[in-house]
């Protein structure tokens, strides 16, 4: 464990420098593409650097920070674009921070917001979410009296209160060090309506905001002037679904380093088509069918998940992750059990010697 501990801090050392390169890039190189030729290198470096982890955690958040979220928000700012290029006179520690980590800034507003504008979620939020997380990984001792379609609905929600939590712990520490406004990446997403609802209001937010940009609004203005505006939406919706698959398939590579399965893939053609289809039926009826907030709920979160055990959670079982994952959280129990005892014990000692003197 010690030994991933100084990759990983050797692993974000190199991010710091190489962003610092990149800022020093912004301020002297104009935007457009010289400037993309000067950020490529560590564009391509990003995409490596987690191969140097082996923790499913660490390497996880590296991977889905660095190599997907860091790489996006580059692209953009090679040509003046995206959070990074929101304002001339940015400081570094700004830069770094916005670039590292899925946090949206007071200084960044779109022009217009696709997500739901909702307040912070309250820190008892937050605290039974981790709760409950805590539940789940000790029911995972007893797995084996579980049905296995039970286990991978407790991994579903596993996945959910991992992110949340951890993406919330990270954008309040840029909040507290910098003022930075807290971008809420996930928005209830178990109560999500339809699959336009889950993926584009409710689910992991900030992956959302950096592939419309990127992905989404380029195809659908190349496409409006061959079939119109009504319908460019539709061949840019798949393709940024096909955008996000590569990226998994990226992560997930990172975490197993096992060849693709594709599996990964065919889910998010899967929920591509599928939300294409539903918001084609959309333009087509124009609001003269609603289907009952509980059903469209109930189909929502039942599509994701059936689609889940069929497509998505066969890689991370073939490459281990979960046992490694257990295997982590029983290390980090005894190092914590190892230095609080070590912890009471120098307390008793101190206590002894001044009730000695």
């Amino acid at each position: 464990m010690e030994g991933e501990l100084y990759n990983f801090a050797k692993v974000w050392f190199i991010i710091f420098i190489s962003l610092f390169y990149c800022f020093t890039i912004g301020n002297l190189i104009p935007k457009g593409g010289k400037r993309l030729f000067f950020l490529l290198p560590i564009i391509f470096l990003f995409l490596l650097l987690p191969l140097n982890l082996n923790s499913p955690h660490l390497c996880g958040m590296t991977s889905f920070f660095i190599s997907w979220l860091a790489n996006f928000k580059l692209l953009l700012f090679s040509f003046g674009k995206g959070p990074l290029n929101s304002d001339s006179s940015i400081s570094f520690p700004w830069f770094l921070l916005n670039c590292c980590f899925p946090i949206k800034t007071q200084q960044y507003s779109p022009q217009k917001s696709h997500t739901y504008e909702k307040s912070p979620k309250s820190f008892s939020n937050y605290a039974i979410k981790s709760l409950l997380l805590a539940i789940l990984i000790r029911l995972y001792d007893y797995h084996d009296h579980f049905h296995p379609k039970v286990v991978m609905i407790l991994y579903c929600f596993h996945i959910y209160f991992f992110l949340e939590i951890i993406l919330a712990v990270i954008a309040a520490a840029a909040q507290s060090v910098l003022g930075l406004e807290l971008e809420p990446q996930f928005n209830d997403p178990y109560l999500s309506t339809s699959l336009q609802d889950f993926w584009g209001r409710r689910w992991n937010i900030m992956v959302t905001s950096i592939l419309r940009p990127t992905v989404y609004d380029p195809i659908r203005k190349t496409c409006s002037p061959i079939i119109g505006p009504k319908w460019a939406p539709l061949p840019a919706i798949f393709g940024t679904f096909i955008v996000s698959a590569i990226m998994h398939e990226l992560v997930f590579y990172h975490l197993g380093r096992l060849n693709p399965t594709w599996e990964i893939t065919l889910f998010f053609i899967v929920h591509g088509v599928c939300l294409v289809t539903e918001v084609g039926l959309k333009k087509l009826i124009n609001g003269r069918l609603k289907v009952p907030r509980f059903i469209s709920t109930v189909l929502t979160i039942g599509f994701v998940m059936v689609t889940g055990f069929w497509l998505f959670f066969p890689y991370l079982f073939l490459c281990k992750v979960d046992v490694r994952a257990f295997e982590e959280y029983a290390a980090l129990g005894q190092f914590f059990k190892h230095y609080v005892g070590l912890g009471f014990e120098f307390c008793g000692r101190y206590s002894l010697v001044n009730l000695s003197s």
